[in-house]
């Protein structure tokens, strides 16, 4: 997710001068530098004395953050924004981390940031002034829109609904694809046209002005194949029922991780 930001942030023109990336294996830190012209880093020790960055953003696994995050405390002047793309560490985890004073946006993105298409919902603290919330929004509008909550305790469900969303759509077309081998297509057809499927659908569902209820409905003529077809999923066991017990039980575990 880094990666795909670090790219977003460059095709629109941020100067890759002014970006520095902070990587403690030294062979990652070199490939980065290589990759993007970024300046890299290996440790904050590192860092120029004095220069106090505009924003830090925290882009590492959450088993880590307890190794990482301490360092920066010295940069919490209210001058540095705190940008967090974590799943399941809260704005109350990084003030204790960086102090009470420290300006911090939590975010979640999603993985389509690979291809300039994720929904990133964040949430600033009290400390975040508006001009900082602007450029946070900027910085992760890069990779796709951005949406802002009030209510932190969203984030559970924005990570169960859109951070591990797209692995319900991949599983949609893994199923769909094994569905049609079962009536007897050939498994590279079938794959082909459950893969074909879900990104036409995904691109019109993106393109389109009417809500997917109304895009369903249009593609669903009475008495036809499609309408035999729903009468499984719309079931009152069926993709509904489904779907809120798998999004209930994501939302579960990210309120558990978040401890």
């Amino acid at each position: 997710m880094g990666r795909a930001l670090l790219g977003g942030w460059l095709d629109q023109g941020v100067s890759a001068g002014d970006i520095t990336v902070v990587e403690p294996d030294p062979a990652a830190a070199k490939a980065a530098a290589d990759a993007y012209g970024v300046n890299s880093i290996t440790s904050l020790d590192d860092f120029d004395d004095g220069v106090s960055p505009a924003t830090v953003v925290f882009a590492v696994k959450p088993q880590v953050m307890d190794d990482v995050v301490p360092a920066y405390a010295k940069f919490a002047t209210g001058e540095t924004q705190f940008l967090s793309i974590a799943a399941g560490k809260t704005i109350a985890y990084f003030e204790e981390k960086l102090g009470s004073s420290a300006a911090i946006i939590r975010a979640m993105p999603n993985s389509p940031a690979a291809v300039g298409r994720a929904i990133t919902v964040a949430c600033a603290n009290a400390n975040t002034s508006a001009e900082q919330k602007r450029c946070s929004g900027e910085l992760l509008e890069a990779v796709g829109a951005v949406a802002w909550i009030d209510d932190e305790t969203l984030m559970d469900a924005v990570t169960a609904v859109s951070g591990s969303g797209p692995a319900y759509v991949f599983l949609l077309a893994e199923c769909l694809a094994e569905a049609g081998v079962a009536q007897g297509l050939p498994a590279g057809l079938s794959r082909q046209l459950a893969r074909a499927t879900v990104a036409g659908a995904g691109e019109l569902l993106h393109q389109a002005t009417e809500p997917a209820d109304r895009l369903r409905e249009n593609v669903t003529s009475p008495g036809g194949t499609t309408q035999a077809a729903l009468e499984i999923l719309m079931a009152e066991d069926g993709l509904q029922a489904l779907l809120e017990k798998a999004v209930a039980k994501a939302t579960k575990r990210s309120r558990e991780l978040a401890g």
